[in-house]
């Protein structure tokens, strides 16, 4: 119930607004939240040579500044990505470069 009326608060802001909403919210929580069982050995997998616990992960698009990974890990993924390394900051796209999809329950990024 509490998880419906936040997510109808974040639905209420831009999606760019939401999205760095809910990772501030996420990064404070983290803290808070224990760590999940144990994943099955049975979904353990290799990707070029790198072994995650589950096949399920978070996408860089989520926490591009890589501020709650921590925190995502708890929740479950197998793993997750963060931003990228360049050599100077960059500004990325222009906006909006963040698009919600109402009737499929999704979004674009």
């Amino acid at each position: 119930m509490l998880m419906d009326a936040g997510g109808a608060l974040l639905r209420t802001r831009p999606p760019e607004a939401a999205l760095r909403a809910t990772v501030g919210l996420v990064r404070m929580a983290g803290s808070l939240l224990p760590s999940p069982p144990a994943d099955d050995p049975l979904l353990a997998i290799e990707v070029l040579c790198l072994r995650v616990t589950n096949p399920v992960g978070l996408a860089a698009g989520f926490d591009k500044n890589a501020e709650a990974p921590d925190a995502m890990l708890k929740f479950g993924f197998g793993f997750v990505e963060c931003g990228t390394v360049t050599p100077k900051p960059q500004d990325g796209n222009p906006r909006p470069r963040l698009f919600r999809l109402t009737e499929d329950r999704a979004v674009i990024n």
